[in-house]
Order: structure tokens, then C-alpha cells, then sequence
């Protein structure tokens, strides 16, 4: 059997992803979309049980599913869905001296994304997570 496409093709749909979403928060840097996109995936999972961020891995296109399950303390205390205020003053902690993300951090990032992945297959998970992840990726 051949290597699926969806991994052949990995890196250049991951960076494909990046400058979308460099563009879009109007950065001048891959590297700083990086982080931005790596701290929204955190907040994001901090909201999830581990089988319900498992599934929502699943939606991701391979290298973005494989920043979102990166560094992942399973044992870190869950928390409730927030204003998106607050939830962006969190994304903005991940390396925080090193940090750019926008104040439209989470939307820029769920714009972006949108772009990448299949938006039925995305909305259809994200109707099935806690109240809180359908508004969290509102673009």
C-alpha cells in the first residue's frame, strides 16, 4: 500500500497552514504563527476531556494534529470555557517573551484553520464537545 497523501504531503499543508494564518494575523513570521497556533491549541485542550481532544486531534490535518497533542501534561486540571478575553490572555503565557499572538489570537487562528481542514467534519465534532468549543472556533 502506497503512504497516504495526507502524509506525503504533510509539511507543505503545515506550512501552507502557517503563512494562511501568518497572513491573517498580519505577523511578518511563520515562527511566531507557530507559537500563536501551538498556544490557542492549548487553551483549547485544557477545555477537553482526553477523549474528546483525541477526537478533535482527528479533525486536524496530520501536523497540526500533532502540535495540538504536543507537550501535553494528561494530568494538567481542566478548565471551564472562559470569555475569549481571558482565554487569550492564556495564549499569550506559552512562551510569553516570545509571544506575538494578537488580541484576535483565537479567531485569527480559527479563521486560519477553517481553511485547512474539513469544515463539515470540524463542525460536526465540535457540536458534539462541551458548550463552549462551537464558539471558541467561531471564525
Amino acid at each position: 500500500m502506497p503512504v497516504p497523501a495526507e502524509y506525503q504531503r504533510a509539511s507543505d499543508q503545515f506550512y501552507d497552514y502557517l503563512v494562511d494564518a501568518r497572513d491573517t494575523a498580519g505577523f511578518w513570521s511563520t515562527h511566531v504563527t507557530y507559537t500563536m497556533t501551538q498556544g490557542v491549541f492549548q487553551v483549547f485542550r485544557r477545555r477537553l476531556s482526553t477523549k474528546d481532544a483525541i477526537a478533535f486531534a482527528h479533525v486536524l490535518p496530520i501536523c497540526l494534529r500533532a502540535l495540538f497533542v504536543s507537550d501535553w501534561d494528561v494530568d494538567e486540571e481542566k478548565k471551564p470555557f472562559a470569555s475569549l478575553e481571558e482565554m487569550t490572555e492564556e495564549v499569550k503565557l506559552l512562551r510569553n517573551d516570545h509571544n506575538f499572538s494578537t488580541k484576535t489570537a483565537i479567531r485569527d487562528v480559527a479563521k486560519a484553520l477553517r481553511r485547512h481542514v474539513d469544515e463539515e467534519a470540524f463542525d460536526n465534532l465540535l457540536a458534539q464537545l462541551p458548550e463552549g468549543a462551537m464558539e471558541f472556533w467561531q471564525s
